[in-house]
């Protein structure tokens, strides 16, 4: 069952993209750059919590969150149509910021003024 589930909540993620990218016209995510990180559908598939990640700051993302929920009915009826499953789940779109807590990590770590280990027995000098 774990499998299908995984089938469809990516199957989800693929379409919904597409959706948002081609048909959504909400002025709130028209020049956000959004991702979808994750579905995590229900196992009776009633229910899909989709994971968003948007480039800029915590108030942009939660508008373009806003906006997704508000379009839900209209992507929920999209993703009907191309699923192949009895129920088309539920959609609930989650603000998501790991992308940028990642990113944020990222750029400490390269601030780091780390040398290698390699390099402190002077194996590199030309003497």
């Amino acid at each position: 069952m774990s499998y299908r589930i995984d089938r469809v909540n990516e199957e989800i993620k693929k379409e919904l993209s597409l959706l948002i990218a081609n048909e959504i016209k909400d002025y709130r995510i028209r020049d956000a750059i959004i991702t979808i990180v994750k579905v995590d559908c229900s196992r009776d598939f009633n229910y899909a919590k989709v994971y968003i990640s948007v480039l800029g700051d915590e108030k942009k993302r939660d508008e373009a969150a806003k906006a997704l929920n508000d379009a839900k009915g209209f992507l929920r009826r999209g993703l009907g149509q191309v699923l192949k499953t009895f129920h088309t789940p539920e959609l609930k779109f989650i603000a998501d910021d790991t992308l940028e807590y990642g990113a944020k990590i990222n750029e400490i770590l390269k601030g780091l003024d780390i040398k290698d280990s390699g390099d402190d027995n002077g194996s590199n000098s030309s003497n």
